[in-house]
């Protein structure tokens, strides 16, 4: 059973370097206000790591309903 991410976009990544609007894209973040869910992956972690100042993040159940974006 492998933990989820719920991963929430809360500032904009305008006026961020190229490196942080790369990461939003890679992690799916287009919009704000847009959560997606990803696997809890060292990958996805150190993508976090770096925008962790634009994001939040909570983990999530597998079982869990909350998968609607």
């Amino acid at each position: 059973m492998v933990a989820q991410l719920k991963i929430t976009l809360v500032r904009s990544g305008i006026g961020r370097p190229r490196k942080h609007k790369a990461v939003l894209i890679g992690l799916g973040l287009t919009k704000l206000h847009k959560t997606v869910i990803r696997e809890d992956r060292p990958d996805i972690r150190g993508m976090i790591n770096k925008v962790q100042h634009l994001i939040h993040v909570e983990e999530v159940d597998k079982g869990s309903d909350d998968e609607t974006a």
